[in-house]
């Protein structure tokens, strides 16, 4: 899994106050996975053509992780609770993929409230001004053993920066009452200074690890 600079501003801005990598919130993007593909046929000219699965991201059981180096001894965890989005994959024609991810910046949780409230200020994430994180995908490859390249715009507190990354198709198929569905994994990693979050209590790391897991549901 290839690992990027992205700037999390708000994720490194997490762990800062005790962290990336999304996800209608101050620290979201969308990302891209791969879906089957499905047959329509086309009346007017009665061929047949592959459609590209789409999905519309299942955020109670999608996942956005964060950690940042504290003090040098070891990393510090931890996660947005709400991310939406949707993602479409062609898996013959990867090209015509597309992800669109977003994160609530104010469900930040590293697991202190007291800090929490500190990720939330401009110091880091600037929610009152910024509450939404957001990725877009903006071309998308077949990469090895059914991985996609993805390239996109990360978006937070309100500068966006090119980011790419390595999507790691998990699986997918009919899950009874639970649908069709599909899940993927990525990680990158970000400097947050890029993104506008340069505070520096002491022992905070500068780059922030992202690690997304995504659950989505055909539409």
């Amino acid at each position: 899994m290839r690992k990027n600079h992205w700037l999390v501003a708000g994720l490194a801005g997490v762990v800062a106050a005790g962290s990336a990598a999304a996800w209608t919130g101050t620290a979201g993007f969308r990302l891209v996975s791969a879906s089957a593909t499905s047959a329509a046929t086309s009346a007017a000219a009665g061929a047949t053509v592959l459609a590209a699965d789409g999905y519309k991201v299942d955020s109670g059981h999608t996942s956005v992780l964060f950690k940042v180096s504290h003090l040098g001894v070891t990393n510090f965890w931890g996660r947005f609770n709400k991310v939406t989005g949707a993602y479409t994959i062609d898996k013959d024609n990867p090209n015509a993929s597309t992800i669109s991810i977003d994160i609530d910046a104010e469900s930040v949780d590293s697991n202190s409230a007291g800090r929490d409230r500190h990720l939330r200020s401009p110091d880091f994430f600037n929610t009152a001004q910024f509450p939404t994180a957001t990725f877009r995908s903006t071309s998308v490859s077949g990469g090895a053993n059914g991985s996609f390249d993805v390239e996109g715009d990360l978006t937070i507190r309100g500068v966006t920066k090119p980011v790419e990354f390595t999507l790691d198709w998990i699986g997918e198929g009919d899950r009874g009452n639970f649908g069709y569905r599909s899940g993927w994994e990525t990680e990158v990693v970000i400097n947050r200074s890029e993104f506008g979050v340069s505070y520096l209590p002491q022992g905070l790391g500068e780059e922030v690890t992202l690690v997304i897991a995504v659950e989505g549901i055909r539409e």
